[in-house]
């Protein structure tokens, strides 16, 4: 994982999310530096692009909400993170890209990651000619008794 930013601290090309964003073949702006050392410090995230804002602007940082969309979907597009849809409206970006499912407690919005061989799904449709399924997102939902 990558080391987090200090608020005080200058990005420096030679940070580790910036070589990632480069494997990535992104190039290390300031913006997608300040999200990627905020999305990519410590543990795995499930993030809004809202929550992700309110988390730049809360370091001092001044990036809008527009830039926060544009470059998570950059970040997608890229591999570096997994988009999920919940609710029809409602974005979640993944940093755990690998293959894996979620809990969803509804009371609060929050995902959590459910490890990849623990849903078995059977009695799959067959792709239509030319197209194969890359992968099947499944999420539980959970709410108090």
């Amino acid at each position: 994982m990558a080391e987090p930013v200090a608020e005080t601290e200058e990005i420096s090309s030679t940070h580790p999310v910036a070589e990632r964003l480069r494997q990535a073949g992104l190039r290390p702006t300031r913006q997608r530096l300040v999200l990627g050392g905020l999305l990519f410090a410590g543990e795995d995230r499930h993030v809004t692009a809202e929550q992700l804002h309110a988390e730049v602007l809360g370091a001092g940082e001044h990036v809008s909400l527009a830039t926060v969309y544009n470059t998570l979907h950059q970040f997608r597009r890229a591999g570096l993170v997994r988009e999920l849809a919940i609710d029809g409206s409602k974005a979640y970006f993944d940093t755990n890209t690998s293959n894996h499912n979620h809990f969803l407690i509804e009371q609060t919005g929050e995902l959590m990651d459910i490890a990849g061989s623990a849903i078995d799904v059977s009695g799959l449709p067959e792709p239509p000619e030319g197209m194969k399924i890359t992968h099947i997102d499944v999420v539980v939902r959970l709410a108090p008794k």
